[in-house]
């Protein structure tokens, strides 16, 4: 557990000291504020469709989830094993489960930090039309979810290459791979395959969430998912140990 929490720490002040993660802070607050105000100009229009306010901008997140996990992720392991430093990491009375806990557990919270401040999106839309908060946090638990996901994706493949732009690369073609389910989805004809692209359809579980509807196998299929990936990242950590 001290391993875990030394890691987390570590790896947390580098992601406030470095200037890359305001680059990201930047980018992020200035994409999610071209959607508040798509947001507003949705809202104010008569012909728009009706349902929670806060469902179109979860509904376009993904383009930010999208971006984003992969440069968060990306030089976790990467840059520690084309430095060389993993070796004295792995020296320390540290296990791999370990490392890979706390390196993910700085991403997520990093993660969350990023999208804290859109809370104030919803606050200024609660002064001028009814908001269910309801609805709101079940989105923003999904934007958890999912995000907890598509980075335990990106540690993962950041562990097995030292290259940070390689792994960037993995991390958004196993992201797109997961949203391009809901297109294969479409094109099927078997009920049981059907069903099977629904369970890790990310469009349809967005949009679950986004409207409120918290379903106990999208919680399951996030977070066995998550940890399954920072199983496959520690392995493949322990297997640079030896080499």
């Amino acid at each position: 557990m001290n391993g875990l929490l030394a890691t987390y720490r570590r790896e947390l002040r580098a992601y406030f000291f470095s200037p890359l993660a305001y680059v990201v802070l930047f980018f992020f607050l200035a994409v999610n504020g071209f959607i508040f105000v798509a947001l507003v100009g949705n809202l104010n229009d008569p012909g728009s469709p009706g349902g929670p306010p806060f469902t179109f901008f979860f509904n376009t997140s993904w383009v930010i989830l999208l971006l984003v996990t992969p440069v968060l992720t990306m030089r976790l392991v990467s840059e520690e094993l084309r430095s060389g430093s993993i070796e004295v990491l792995m020296t320390a009375p540290v296990t791999e489960g370990q490392v890979i806990g706390g390196k993910f557990l700085a991403a997520l919270t990093f993660y969350a930090f990023l999208w804290f401040p859109t809370v104030a999106y919803a606050a200024m839309i609660s002064l001028y039309e009814k908001v269910s908060w309801g609805p709101i946090g079940a989105g923003y638990l999904g934007l958890l979810l999912i995000g907890a996901l598509f980075l335990s994706m990106g540690i993962f493949s950041s562990a097995t290459t030292r290259s940070q732009l390689l792994a960037a690369m993995m991390t958004l073609a196993m992201v797109l791979l997961l949203y391009l389910l809901d297109l294969f989805g479409r094109l099927v004809n078997g009920d049981v395959l059907k069903k099977a692209l629904d369970y890790v359809n990310v469009w349809g579980h967005i949009d679950e969430l986004a409207n409120g509807i918290v379903d106990t196998r999208r919680l399951v299929f996030y977070l066995s998912g998550t940890l399954f990936f920072l199983f496959l990242a520690s392995r493949a950590l322990e297997d640079k140990k030896w080499r």
